[in-house]
């Protein structure tokens, strides 16, 4: 089985890199081509152009920035669903817009194609270690055709529902987590001005009701927990830029149904500045930064 990957930016290149090391023929396709040089090194093929990249691959895997480039590869005048044969499975993992990932997949289905969206949480750190929640919206048929590669990439994987239920399940996830950062940040910076030492303060917080997998894992507070962006002057595992858009998009969802989020609506505010004020590669934990301004 051929397998094609779109894509091989932060997150696209540890993916693809599983799927090589666990024995499939991969061909590889990115705009960047200082991009593919990781895994061409590590034995995937590149393909010249999208077209090429759909007409060789029996199952497709894409990890794109934004809703506006899923549809351009797919649905443009010499993109994916035109080129790849009927039959061909299509497994886009980029976070997007519900409604486009909806078209695209009502696009692909009516051209004999099956699709998935299935967006992931884990950041950098769950590709490379193969440990990513997939979140999937599509048929239970396209789920477990593509179920042998996304448990090479992922440790849990979840059927949403329909086309799009992956996407609104994973602007959900990402509506907390952006929130919960922002209060991470927010107690962090009030218990450092109460003279509370920082490292006992997490250790009484991960004991208690305030505990958070944003604090666990990504505390903006440096030199408490191993691996967290902060240690390392908030190199991005999950970028200001990609949180930022995030929220906006489930801001949109929200007001498409009617539903009020104020904490979100706050969330989306204060990242969309932080982007905008040149912090937009950071890791989103650098949020911490607008509160307090000793940690950059």
């Amino acid at each position: 089985m051929n397998i094609g990957f779109l894509g091989t930016g932060n997150m696209g290149t540890p993916m693809a890199l599983n799927l090589i090391n666990a024995g499939y023929s991969l061909i590889a396709f990115d705009r960047s081509i200082s991009a593919l040089k990781t895994v061409i090194a590590a034995g995937a093929t590149c393909a010249s152009s999208v077209q090429e990249l759909a007409r060789e691959s029996d199952t497709l895997i894409t990890m794109l920035p934004a809703g506006d480039d899923v549809r351009s590869v797919y649905e443009g005048e010499n993109g994916i669903i035109k080129v790849a044969s009927r039959g061909t499975l299509l497994i886009d993992c980029s976070t997007i817009d519900i409604e486009s990932a909806q078209i695209v997949a009502n696009t692909a289905k009516a051209n004999g194609q099956e699709i998935l969206d299935a967006p992931v949480s884990g950041g950098v750190a769950g590709a490379s270690a193969g440990t990513l929640t997939f979140m999937v919206g599509g048929s239970p048929e396209a789920l477990e055709r593509s179920r042998p590669l996304l448990t090479i990439m992922g440790k849990n994987i979840f059927h949403a529902g329909v086309n799009g239920s992956g996407q609104a399940a994973k602007l959900c996830n990402n509506l907390m987590l952006g929130i919960s950062m922002i209060a991470t940040s927010e107690a962090f910076s009030l218990g450092e001005k109460l003279d509370l030492d920082l490292e006992t303060l997490f250790k009484i917080i991960s004991s208690a009701s305030g505990s958070c997998w944003a604090m666990q894992n990504h505390l903006p507070v440096p030199g408490i927990v191993d691996g967290s962006p902060s240690n390392n002057e908030f190199q991005a595992g999950f970028a200001v830029a990609m949180m930022a858009k995030d929220l906006r998009l489930a801001q949109s969802a929200a007001q498409t149904a009617g539903v009020t989020i104020p904490m979100g609506s706050y969330a989306a505010e204060l990242y969309t500045s932080f982007e905008q004020s040149g912090k937009a590669s950071l890791d989103y934990s650098a949020i911490i930064n607008t509160i307090s301004k000793k940690y950059l």
